[in-house]
């Protein structure tokens, strides 16, 4: 079989599993790739980009060949791969040869949402929520390949003699503009057996995601929670933070997260986190802490709409009436952490979503219920970091604006 013609059939097959949405996009590329052990690196790397390609501009290439995996897989390999239709034509039938030809020849269609890649709903709330022009530009990055950014792990080493080590191994780098502890690759290395990586020198983490822990800013002996941690990204950045001292409780409701966050604070040779698995987030066990933590982060399940650049599936996974159901948690789950918060102490609500109901809506529903906490300006906090970063009282990232991830945050201080 000709290259291209495996290429061809390889990513009908990729799409038509992606269509489901039953999994995330990348378990479904391991899943497939697992499954197909003869493909070679660089045939892997070029389906890969080429379905996230595909996710991020599905909309417009649907518009032009249907609902067909095999005509999508066509037009992609064509628009986003780019492979000539000279260089596909081996591939491809005569009929096939044909309609690409008609295809490419089409105008694209005036619809704004179809433009901006993105289902109707979304479209219509974040024209409302910012108007046209922010919501296009937010659409047009969000259509680019995210950056590849590290976080300096400050208990082994500095960010510069990182940079230089990494350097030493042809891998180059450049500061990140807003976090002092991260560094943006250039490229797609491979950083998951590198030895600095293996050593806990470093960890992947996104420059936006580094910024929320650093409106924690924990002290060294301080009892601090992670309720939501997950695979723990966040928590070692807390804990790197603390230079390994005080006490991190980190909350999952899945052991398999968990476990990963093991692993990492083992090669992080961190010592003060305490994962624990709860059931909920009225899990009885949850009473130990109460009013004894002196920073609480809740970086909740949300959307994930400010990271469409990396999971550029999630626009597709989630409708409508998801975000409604998903804002109702969020604001149970920050309600219940705001129980472990002792007098005097921190509460951090983030999101990695960019819509308001999400966000500013759950912290200002909280606010009315909960007399006892008081809003704190999240750019006064950047400021006394040395950070200069100022989007308001909260923290407000944007891909567009800031070239990291989405994210938002809101800083909460209960009273004394």
């Amino acid at each position: 079989m000709n290259l291209h013609a495996a290429e061809v059939s390889a990513l009908a097959e990729i799409i038509a599993r992606l269509e489901s949405f039953a999994q995330p996009a990348d378990l479904v590329l391991r899943t497939y790739f697992r499954e197909h052990p003869k493909l070679g690196q660089k045939e892997r790397a070029r389906l890969a980009e080429t379905a996230f390609g595909w996710l991020r501009r599905k909309r417009s290439l649907n518009a032009l060949a249907g609902d067909e995996a095999r005509a999508n897989a066509i037009l992609a390999l064509n628009r986003i791969a780019g492979l000539s239709v000279r260089e596909l034509a081996a591939a491809l039938s005569a009929r096939e040869s044909t309609w690409l030809r008609e295809r490419l020849a089409q105008a694209p269609a005036p619809a704004p949402a179809l433009q901006a890649e993105l289902p109707d709903w979304l479209y219509l709330r974040l024209a409302s929520q910012w108007g046209v022009a922010e919501c296009q530009a937010f659409a047009h990055y969000s259509q680019q390949p995210a950056a590849l950014d590290l976080r300096v792990n400050t208990q082994i080493t500095t960010r510069e003699d990182l940079q230089a080590a990494l350097a030493a191994t042809s891998i180059q780098s450049e500061f990140t503009p807003y976090s002092p502890l991260g560094l943006r690759i250039s490229g797609k290395p491979a950083l998951q057996n590198h030895p600095l990586f293996r050593a806990g020198h470093f960890e992947v983490q996104d420059e936006g995601s580094q910024l929320v822990t650093m409106l924690l800013n924990p002290g060294r002996h301080q009892l601090v929670v992670d309720f939501c941690a997950g695979a723990g990204g966040k928590t070692l950045a807390l804990a790197a933070a603390m230079r390994g001292q005080g006490q991190i409780f980190a909350f999952d409701l899945a052991e398999r997260r968990l476990r990963s966050l093991r692993e990492r604070v083992t090669r992080g040779t961190f010592s003060n986190v305490q994962p624990w698995q709860i059931a909920d987030e009225n899990d009885p066990k949850l009473a130990r802490l109460a009013a004894k933590a002196d920073k609480v982060l809740v970086d909740a399940p949300c959307s994930g709409f400010g990271t469409l650049r990396r999971n550029p599936d999630l626009k597709w996974r989630h409708a409508e009436t998801a975000v409604t159901e998903l804002a109702r948690k969020q604001a149970r789950i920050l309600s219940a952490a705001a129980r472990l918060v002792k007098p005097g102490g921190r509460l951090v609500y983030a999101t990695c979503s960019i819509l308001a109901e999400e966000n500013e809506a759950v912290v200002e529903g909280f606010l009315r219920e909960q007399p006892g906490f008081r809003l704190q300006s999240a750019a006064e906090i950047l400021a006394h970091a040395k950070i200069k970063l100022d989007t308001g009282v909260f923290l407000q990232l944007l891909p567009q604006r800031h070239g990291c991830d989405g994210f938002f945050a809101a800083v909460l201080r209960r009273q004394e």
